[in-house]
């Protein structure tokens, strides 16, 4: 069985930036997607939501 793989939308309300990715749901509940931070320098204050894919 195949791990579950979402679609992740981080968005920047610092500077409005929007970036999908596709990630998987680590054990503590947090998405790796590899995403480090955003354009604007912005690491702690993101807006994340994530759906599984289809």
């Amino acid at each position: 069985m195949t791990e579950a793989r979402y679609r992740v939308v981080i968005r920047c309300p610092e500077c409005g930036e929007k970036y999908i990715l596709r990630g998987r749901q680590k054990e503590n509940g947090e998405y790796e997607t590899g995403f480090k931070q955003c354009v604007c320098g912005n690491v702690q204050h993101l807006h994340i939501d994530a759906a599984p894919e289809s």
